[in-house]
């Protein structure tokens, strides 16, 4: 027998993502975000809160990195998304991260996220459930680490985690179990 929950964001899994901006005194601002993703080809939707540092940023700025953190940064990361932007504006220096100015948008990149996606904002938009950011992926970053022996991002490398919405737990994302488009092959023949 199934539970009956009503109307929930109850998802899983999440991604975790950390949002990458400057505030106007060049500092740097991340933010964890867990509600979002690819959704296209080059573009990637952010749902975001207005109130948030990371927004403004994105007004002024009109760029971000998308950043998969890895389980190695997840004190840093989860503090990065616990403390406001506005209430602690030098919560980055806090986290002992480091970063470095990408060359190609107006956004910092965090040496220790292994895969970072360098955006410029292409849309903002107020709708009833928020404020959804579009942003072109101008470039994709990724640390030699977590590269396979003919140089693609090897997943299982990341060592990212995923964010549980239901009991706001993080979870290690885990072994490559299967093959896309090709473990359920034999479905094709019947």
């Amino acid at each position: 027998m199934k539970k009956d929950f009503g109307v929930k964001p109850y998802l899983f899994p999440m991604p975790t993502y950390m949002i990458g901006t400057y505030n106007e005194d060049d500092t740097v601002d991340v933010m964890m975000m867990a509600w979002g993703g690819i959704c296209a080809e080059d573009m990637v939707a952010l749902n975001l809160e207005e109130d948030h540092k990371t927004v403004a940023n994105l007004r002024k700025r009109g760029a971000f990195t998308l950043a998969v953190p890895g389980t190695d940064t997840i004190k840093q990361s989860d503090y990065l998304g616990t403390a406001s932007g506005n209430k602690f504006p030098d919560k980055f220096a806090v986290s002992g991260l480091h970063a470095e100015k990408s060359s190609r948008v107006d956004a910092p990149i965090i040496s220790e996220y292994p895969l970072t996606l360098e955006c410029e904002v292409v849309q903002m938009e107020e709708e009833p459930y928020g404020l959804r950011v579009l942003g072109k992926i101008v470039n994709v970053l990724a640390d030699e680490e977590v590269l396979d022996d003919k140089g693609r991002i090897d997943a299982g490398k990341l060592n990212t985690f995923l964010f549980d919405q239901m009991r706001h737990g993080y979870y290690a994302v885990g072994e490559k179990i299967g093959l896309a488009w090709n473990i359920g092959a034999e479905y094709l023949k019947k």
